[in-house]
């Protein structure tokens, strides 16, 4: 991938932590961001995980192509989901801006 392409991409890391008792409800609208996210324009890949010692707390990867695919997130029927996470959390979510240093494996 050419240096220019990996300086436009924009990254980003989501910490997600439920509420114990709302576990299984946040998971299910997290997988549903999943599936909507990913039919964006620009969305290089978003990946859900559950951090295994801590199961409350679940971890968003993502990445789009440039800017511009960053400014059209999140839609409508993605902020519908995000305000229905908003009160099974413990803690509001924590977002980490980021951008690649390293080369694509393949």
């Amino acid at each position: 991938m050419p240096d220019s392409d990996k300086a436009a991409e924009r990254h980003l890391l989501v910490t997600i932590q439920s509420q114990p008792q709302h576990r299984q409800r946040v998971q299910q609208l997290l997988l549903k961001l999943v599936d909507l996210v990913r039919l964006e324009p620009g969305c290089l890949y978003y990946h859900l995980f559950q951090q295994a010692e801590e199961p409350d707390t679940f971890l968003l990867s993502a990445a789009w192509a440039h800017d511009e695919a960053v400014a059209a997130h999140p839609t409508p029927p993605q902020s519908r989901v995000v305000e229905q996470l908003q009160p099974l959390l413990a803690v509001p979510m924590h977002v980490r801006h980021t951008r690649r240093l390293s080369e694509h494996p393949g």
